[in-house]
Order: C-alpha cells, then sequence, then structure tokens
C-alpha cells in the first residue's frame, strides 16, 4: 500500500516546524465518491482488514435526519477511491422507516469486520445496532439490535483489549440539552454488556469521546463539547474507573473530533480548531492535525482544510500496519475527503 500511494499526485509539505522535528507529508489526497448515490453524506469511518485493505462507511441520503439516510460502505483503492453500496438502513416495516446515523466500523481480533451505527427519528430517540461480517465485508449478516440501555460506539472507534472485551466510547443526548459520556464494556462475543459512568455530574456538556491508549492500563478519553475545548478523562485501570472530566488546550467549537494511538505510542487527534459561533455548523470550516507524546501537551502538525463557510467537519483517523495515518472527513455535506500523511524525519 505504501508504494501505491507514494505514486498518489504530488507530495506537499503541511506543516510549519521547528529545527530537529519531523515533517508530516501528504501523500494522497482526494474524494472518496466519483458519483455519490446521495445528495448529502456525514460520519465516517475507517478500518484496516487483516490484508492490508482500508474500508469506509458514512451515512447518506436526501439530508440529515431524513428516513431515506441508510449506510453505505466501499473498500478504498489505491487511487484513493471507493464506490459505495448500501449495507444497513432504518426499514422497520413497510410502513415504519426511520433514518441511521453514525456508523462505527471494528476489527476484531477474529478477523471478523463489525459495523455499529444507529437507528432512529433524532439522537435523543435512536437506538444501536450491529452488523458482522466474516469475508472483509462482501456481505453482512443481519442487524443485531443491542441492548436496550446500550448505543454502541456513538462516532468513534471502539478499542478491543487483550483479554477480548471491547470498549465502546459512547454519549447521550438528552432532551433537557445536557450531554454525558459514558463507556459500554462487551465481551468479545457482544452479549454481555456493562455501562461505565465518566464523571456523571461533570459541569462539561459533553459527546462522541475518543479513546486512547498508553503503558499500563492508562487509558484517556478526549471529548467534543459546548465549552469551546475538547474534553478529556483519564483512566488508569483499562476503561473500569475514570477521572473528572477537565479542559484540554485543544478548541472545540462543538464539533466532532477523532484520535488515534501511533505505534511508537503518541497520540495523534484530527480536530476543528476554532471557538464556538452561535450555532453549531460556525467554525467547522478548518479541520487540523496536532500530535502529543503524553496527551497533555499538543502540537499542530497539519491543516487539512483553510475554508470560510463550509463544513470540514467528522474527522476519522487510524494508522495502517504499514505506518501510513488515513483520516476521512465530512466535505461540506457532498462527499468525503480523504486524506494520507505519512512522517519524515529529518
Amino acid at each position: 500500500m505504501t508504494k501505491q500511494f507514494l505514486l498518489v499526485g504530488v507530495f506537499f509539505a503541511i506543516g510549519l516546524l521547528s529545527q530537529g522535528q519531523s515533517r508530516w507529508i501528504k501523500v494522497n489526497e482526494s474524494l472518496l465518491f466519483s458519483s455519490p448515490p446521495f445528495n448529502n453524506c456525514h460520519a465516517s469511518t475507517l478500518v484496516e482488514d487483516q490484508h492490508g485493505e482500508l474500508s469506509v462507511a458514512c451515512f447518506g441520503g436526501s439530508q440529515e435526519g431524513k428516513k431515506d439516510v441508510v449506510i453505505y460502505y466501499g473498500k478504498i483503492n489505491s487511487k484513493g477511491e471507493a464506490i459505495p453500496g448500501e449495507i444497513a438502513s432504518g426499514v422497520i416495516n413497510d410502513s415504519v422507516r426511520y433514518p441511521c446515523w453514525n456508523p462505527v466500523l471494528l476489527k476484531n481480533k477474529e478477523g471478523q469486520l463489525v459495523l455499529f451505527y444507529k437507528v432512529g427519528p433524532n439522537p435523543r430517540e435512536w437506538w444501536g445496532n450491529y452488523k458482522t461480517s466474516g469475508d472483509n465485508g462482501v456481505t453482512w449478516s443481519e442487524a443485531v439490535r443491542l441492548p436496550a440501555h446500550v448505543l454502541g460506539p456513538i462516532k468513534n472507534k471502539a478499542i478491543q483489549l487483550d483479554n477480548g472485551d471491547v470498549l465502546c466510547p459512547s454519549s447521550v443526548e438528552s432532551a433537557n440539552g445536557k450531554w454525558k459520556v459514558f463507556i459500554e464494556k462487551a465481551d468479545s462475543k457482544l452479549q454481555h454488556w456493562t455501562v461505565i459512568p465518566v464523571d456523571s455530574n461533570s459541569i462539561f456538556d459533553v459527546i462522541q469521546p475518543s479513546m486512547l491508549r498508553y503503558s499500563e492500563k492508562k487509558l484517556q478519553l478526549l471529548c467534543r463539547s459546548k465549552q469551546g475545548n475538547v474534553i478529556q478523562a483519564w483512566s488508569k485501570d483499562n476503561g473500569n474507573t475514570w477521572s473528572s472530566l477537565s479542559k484540554t488546550s485543544l478548541l472545540n467549537p462543538n464539533s466532532g473530533i477523532d484520535a488515534v494511538t501511533l505505534k511508537d505510542g503518541r497520540q495523534l487527534v484530527v480536530y476543528n480548531p476554532d471557538i464556538p459561533g452561535k450555532d453549531w455548523v460556525n467554525g467547522r470550516s478548518k479541520l487540523s492535525v496536532a500530535l502529543s507524546k503524553d496527551g497533555i501537551h499538543w502540537r499542530d502538525i497539519a491543516e487539512l482544510e483553510k475554508g470560510t463557510t463550509q463544513e470540514y467537519s467528522y474527522p476519522a483517523v487510524i494508522q495502517s500496519a504499514d505506518g501510513l495515518v488515513h483520516i476521512t472527513y465530512t466535505y461540506d455535506r457532498k462527499n468525503i475527503k480523504y486524506v494520507v500523511l505519512r512522517e519524515e524525519t529529518r
């Protein structure tokens, strides 16, 4: 895969770097869908299978929240493109149908692909479903509805621990306007679930957490918030208990983020580096990548977008086996943009 992406386009240096630091190079920048079968799409998710192939999913339809919104899935080819095919809908019966929301892909330790997604009229009334694929996304099982108290990973990646347990970073948007994050822990078969609170009485309104891993069972949550910053919590016991929520130095204009722990232990986050405006859609025209060694001190390494009124939002990020960093994000609601970064050390 590395050789393929080295042939795509012209290399772009995209970080302002001080002496002695590495620089991050774009080796791919493309829109995933050449002829999208929808007018509107959002909330992409990425995964690499055991063969090194990358898959993407998102929701798409006439407009977010409309009943025709379904989950689309496709493989990303060497040109940085994908052909989306419908793999999940909110059809209940001949007369009842709901929109789909926020797919999240997971490759489990058995090599099986899991697709988590939400179905329902809105984020306050939706419920969680999942499907599985044993042939790397060629075919999918029937939908399985999660238990009533479980939603699955709400936007960002779940992680699977060494013992097989799956940790899903989740959240709720209550009818009273209060937002809360929590962790849903399941066994490897997704049969038995436990909900673990995260600072339930916090003053912060937070949703859509991302999860980062450190050594010695240490984990970090990074959350979208209404309070102008990315909000964090820490665990020292593989997510069984969590610290109080607190502010990070990363700005957040009430917009989704995503983060990943790199193979060398550093942490990487993709975020909108702006402060809240009068409406939640403000502040989503710029998109940046930041890096940290400790999850506390962050420095920007790349600027993905520098728009004015457009929406570049809801990133998903993974690192593939060859060390490349792959990012997808909503491109003004019309498409999903795909960027691949490679680090060069001076």
